[in-house]
């Protein structure tokens, strides 16, 4: 499998320089072994929106962008954070990827209830995720905080047994987050693991930050404070992008967002307890929507109450949410989804004073929703910008850099309609073993 994918990468190397003819005597006698083989990092910023790019305040990132592929990248619904990058990395919308909210019960574990910290594998084992598809493939990864990678995916926590797992699989190198763990030691952490000898060295790896989420969160999209953040990620990158290169290694970085940020305000809530009445309801998940259900014995009331008209809020029973936002089949979804309008939020009732800050989870056909995505490096074009779409594409983007087979997602659908109109396609035979491959330009 290693043969094959630095077969691959070679392919990619010369359709990008334009699907030039190859001599494949040249190809196979050429000396390769002091090279290092092309790596592939994926990078998430928490809360980047993708018009952040445009504030001309992260240089490294727009040199990224000028000499790649970008685009304003939409989130899954709901916009959040755990449901996006699980979404990124199997191909499959939340409503059919389990991860369908930061917090949320599965029926048939209602006393539990899954949160940010929860890694035991039934609640994620519903679609499989990048890093175990590369492991079983042979490809070494690593990754540094991406969300649900300290997940042994595809085992059984044991009862009673104090969170151990029978079985299952993670990245060969992982971390559990830890928030404390600066943005520098995360770096240093890739650079690390890249300085291995090949045997042992991540061909994917995986990187996470969330200061810029943090900052949104807490002043709103506008604030000094985010700017600062901005700045402070970009110098994250520089150094990862420096660590790279003094290392002398060939590397594809795809740099994505899981949401972007909307300007809040306390003034703007809509207050559930004075719509449906406070009793009549259990409230799973508040802020720019609310999933709820009702109370036994009020379902009516709750029915009768939501299907009315409101102000800045629109509500669905969950076998009528609109089909655009692909959500409200999985039985993790509860009865009820009520969705704000931009820069609105829906709690049980409004906090007193007034309290500017920033929140996600609208609808992720706003703009103010809007993810970032770079992708640079020898699988991509230079300088080109294209069409918004949806960031399940992201599994089967990597597939084809890794060269790994397509397996048929939802993403996979997404890549066909609105991806492959970019990529340049060119065979290239290869003598040596009989076989040959397809290889691509990406977005060329």
């Amino acid at each position: 499998m290693k043969r094959l994918a630095a077969a691959f990468a070679l392919g990619l190397s010369i359709a990008a320089g334009g699907c030039a003819t190859v001599d494949p005597t040249v190809a196979a006698t050429a000396p390769v072994a002091e090279q290092r083989e092309p790596i592939t990092i994926l990078v998430s910023i928490d809360g980047f929106r993708a018009d952040y790019l445009d504030r001309g305040v992260t240089p490294t990132l727009s040199r990224l962008a000028a000499g790649g592929v970008t685009a304003a990248m939409r989130p899954s619904f709901p916009s959040k954070t755990f449901p996006n990058h699980w979404a990124e990395i199997t191909g499959y919308y939340p409503d059919n990827n389990g991860i369908v909210a930061n917090s949320f019960t599965d029926p048939s574990r209602a006393e539990e209830k899954f949160t940010m910290a929860t890694t035991d594998p039934f609640y994620w084992n519903g679609r499989e995720p990048l890093w175990v598809t590369a492991e079983n493939a042979g490809i070494r990864s690593a990754a540094m905080f991406w969300p649900g990678s300290a997940v042994a995916w595809g085992g059984t926590l044991v009862p009673h047994g104090y969170g151990r797992v029978d079985g299952g699989v993670r990245p060969q190198d992982w971390q559990a987050f830890d928030q404390n763990v600066s943005p520098t030691q995360r770096v240093n952490a890739i650079i690390d693991w890249l300085r291995r000898p090949a045997d042992i060295r991540p061909q994917f790896l995986l990187l996470y930050f969330d200061e810029v989420d943090t900052a949104g969160h807490a002043t709103g999209p506008d604030s000094p404070e985010l700017t600062a953040a901005l700045r402070n990620v970009d110098r994250d990158i520089a150094k990862l992008i420096e660590g790279i290169e003094s290392l002398g290694q060939p590397a594809n970085i795809v740099v994505t967002s899981d949401h972007g940020m909307a300007e809040t305000r306390n003034s703007r809530t809509i207050e559930l307890d004075a719509i449906v009445g406070a009793g009549n309801y259990t409230l799973v998940e508040a802020g720019p929507y609310a999933s709820l259900a009702p109370v036994p014995g009020r379902e009516a009331h709750l029915a009768a109450a939501l299907s009315r008209d409101h102000e800045h809020m629109d509500c669905w029973a969950k076998a009528e949410i609109p089909a655009p936002l692909n959500y409200g089949k999985s039985a993790r979804i509860p009865p009820y989804l009520c969705l704000a309008d931009i820069g609105w939020q829906i709690f049980p009732s409004r906090q007193e004073g007034e309290r500017i800050g920033g929140n996600h989870g609208y609808d992720p056909r706003t703009p103010e929703m809007a993810a970032l995505f770079i992708a640079s490096g020898p699988a991509f074009a230079s300088a080109k910008r294209i069409e918004s779409f949806d960031n399940v594409a992201i599994n089967p983007l990597l597939r084809a850099v890794l060269g790994l087979p397509q397996d048929g997602s939802e993403g996979a659908d997404t890549w066909s309609i609105n991806l492959k109109s970019f990529a340049g396609w060119c065979a290239w035979a290869i003598s040596p073993g009989g076989w040959s491959i397809s290889s691509l330009a990406i977005w060329r």
